[in-house]
């Protein structure tokens, strides 16, 4: 689904010009989930980023099926995030003052959607993530948890092919986080590709492969048995 060939990314010039990705070569299969862990200043977020076009690398190729994502024009690619991919944040990104229903229409606003079939989809989408009854509060009267299954059912209302997801449990306790992995696999199962950022190895065992990074290259890879 996925291909990566000799990825790298060089942020400055001259002498100033920082390597933070080496010639990164990855292939990810549809319906996988995959972890990327390493230490700061690994170059596991702009890697996630480079995959969710929200950054560029400097050189290599990303393939995305057979479409060469490099030959995109901006419009492109944000047509590529906005029917492809669904996005997760750790600091779950919602609409302060905008209701939990309101927030997971969004992208399907921007889809052209009507209003009240968005709103019909929304619903669906926040029940999925057991907050039927949660349409109506805004995120201040919404715990951290509840936040971020709001997020993931904004990731996931548009059905994407692909989840992006940046460090999802990390501004939860242990409890909450679990709840939100279980929530990601459940979706995994349902055969959406799952592409994680995490720096918590009991976070990573959800995924089915674990990539490693340190200083800019892949170390190894962990496939998890189920």
């Amino acid at each position: 689904m996925i291909s990566l060939r000799n990825i790298s990314k060089v942020y400055g010039s001259g002498d100033a010009a920082t390597t933070v990705l080496h010639d990164i070569n990855l292939e990810i299969e549809e319906g996988e989930f995959v972890a990327i862990m390493g230490p700061s200043g690994s170059g596991k977020s702009t890697l996630l980023n480079i995959l969710g076009t929200l950054d560029v690398p400097s050189s290599g190729e990303y393939i995305f099926l057979d479409t060469q994502i490099g030959s995109l024009s901006s419009d492109q690619r944000a047509l590529f995030r906005r029917y492809i991919l669904g996005f997760i944040f750790q600091g779950y990104n919602l609409l302060k003052k905008t209701n939990s229903l309101e927030n997971v229409e969004m992208p399907l606003i921007y889809q052209g959607i009507d209003s009240k079939e968005r709103k019909r989809m929304a619903a669906e989408a926040l029940k999925d993530v057991g907050l039927e009854d949660r349409l109506y509060y805004d995120p201040g009267q919404l715990s951290g948890g509840q936040q971020q299954r709001v997020a993931i059912a904004r990731a996931m209302v548009t059905r994407p092919k692909i989840l992006i997801a940046d460090e999802p449990t990390g501004n939860l306790d242990t409890k909450r986080g679990h709840e939100i992995m279980e929530l990601i696999r459940t979706f995994n199962q349902q055969g959406i590709t799952v592409i994680m950022v995490t720096h918590e190895d009991d976070i990573a065992a959800y995924a089915s492969r674990t990539i490693y990074l340190r200083d800019g290259v892949i170390e190894k890879e962990v496939k998890h048995v189920s």
